[in-house]
């Protein structure tokens, strides 16, 4: 575990240097761009080359996307327990975004002119769900049932198959739950590319989302301004934040929840003002990681991607919160420090406010989606939402009385930037119409 004090002379410089983002490294990059470039010419059979190469599954161009059948049989191997709580996760998210679905609006601007908005649902989506030995079934709902609320026509979700070339039977329950019908199985650069750039038999998308690891981050980076992407979301991050007065054995079960995923790169923060607290969590978390299945994994997170900052008070601990803009925040503190900590933290990609909201209900089934910004980027991004599968158009339109109004703005204002073809174009509109000069 790495420990940092706020009081110390070059706390800002360890914190930077801590938390940089490798995902952009030079040697990543090299290796995305050459995988795009051959999906980019060889389209499919490229894409089944690579897959094959990475991760050792191997298939023909017919056995890319899943037969439809297929899906609706395997919602045949849950059982109830498990059907109802797929049903009740989808229940959560559908209500919560119904609620944060956009709305076109129309009405009049200063100058009288009718101004408004109108939404429109994308044409087509590519959703990325990781997968391979972890079926991540939660990504699926986070991510699908957005678009069905959004009512996207075309949905198309890939994922990595197993060495064997199968899919987890649990993850194509999942997505036939959520009514998606088309689905392939490839490798994470790949199948970026054939979300991009299409191929023969695969249509290009218009927009990607989904989370995954540094290569899928940089591929996304790199198609961005082909296709639109939704966020850059990397391994998992958690941080909690104590004054010390919650149970210490609770920060630490969260801590090792979100070191679990797997990717080797994970990030958990506990940040807190009282030192006793501190050493009681990391004792716990010597207790509770032996217990756990994923153990040796886990304690490489602790090792190396662990950090514990001691701060003299919460308005320090607000600070490096909202440096590190956590993906997942809790706030393990009493109430009257919680609605202060609320206002001032304001960089969290999902806010858990207090010590009985883990952030597992937020993986799971609170309602908001869990793909959210990770590696410091919730300073400027938020995570995802309805509206990032809609698309808005501006509408203006102006009638004899409006355009007086705005004359002498467009006047004064073409005349400022010398661009008198524009204030032409108004001052036409002024003058009488040609069908109206008596000859």
């Amino acid at each position: 575990m790495n420990h940092f004090d706020f009081s110390s002379s070059n706390f800002w410089e360890q914190l930077h240097r801590y938390c940089y983002d490798e995902s952009g490294s030079g040697a990543t990059q090299e290796s995305v761009s050459r995988i795009l470039k051959d999906v980019k010419e060889r389209g499919e059979a490229a894409a089944i080359e690579w897959t094959a190469k990475i991760d050792g599954a191997e298939f023909t161009s017919s056995e890319l996307k899943i037969d439809p059948e297929v899906l609706n049989q395997s919602a045949k191997i849950l059982s109830k327990e498990q059907r109802r709580a797929i049903l009740k996760a989808i229940d959560c998210v559908e209500s919560f975004h119904k609620a944060a679905l956009p709305k076109s609006w129309k009405g009049k601007n200063p100058h009288g002119a009718l101004v408004g908005e109108q939404f429109y649902p994308l044409s087509r989506v590519g959703i990325w769900v990781p997968g391979g030995h972890t079926p991540l079934v939660s990504t699926v709902v986070m991510s699908t049932v957005l678009a069905n609320v959004a009512k996207v026509p075309e949905v198309a979700v890939f994922t990595p198959p197993r060495p064997n070339g199968e899919i987890d039977p649990h993850l194509l329950a999942t997505l036939h739950l959520c009514k998606v019908k088309e689905v392939y199985r490839m490798g994470g650069v790949a199948a970026i590319g054939c979300m991009a750039y299409g191929t023969k038999n695969i249509k290009p998308v218009v927009k990607i989302f989904g989370p995954g690891n540094a290569y899928i981050i940089e591929a996304k980076r790199q198609v961005f301004g082909t296709v639109g992407i939704d966020l850059l979301p990397g391994p998992s991050e958690v941080m909690v934040l104590s004054d010390g007065s919650t149970p210490p054995e609770y920060a630490a079960a969260d801590l090792l929840a979100q070191a679990e995923h797997g990717s080797g790169k994970e990030r958990i923060y506990l940040v807190a003002i009282n030192q006793e607290w501190i050493k009681a969590v990391e004792q716990s978390l010597v207790e509770q990681v032996e217990r756990l299945p994923h153990k040796e994994k886990i304690k490489e997170i602790l090792e190396k991607r662990c950090l514990i900052v001691k701060t003299q008070n919460l308005n320090q601990a607000s600070e490096v919160a909202n440096f590190i803009a956590p993906e997942h925040l809790e706030l393990h503190v009493a109430k009257d420090e919680k609605r202060h900590l609320m206002k001032q933290i304001t960089t969290a990609g999902a806010l858990l406010s207090n010590e009985q909201t883990p952030a597992v209900l937020g993986d799971y089934t609170a309602g908001p989606s869990h793909t959210l910004p990770t590696g410091l980027a919730g300073r400027f991004s938020s995570g995802l939402q309805v509206s990032d599968f809609f698309r808005r158009t501006s509408i203006v339109e102006y009638g004899a009385h409006s355009l007086l109004e705005a004359q002498p703005i467009v006047d004064c204002l073409s005349e400022i930037e010398n661009l008198i073809a524009h204030k032409e174009s108004f001052h036409i509109r002024l003058r009488p119409k040609s069908s109206d000069v008596q000859i």
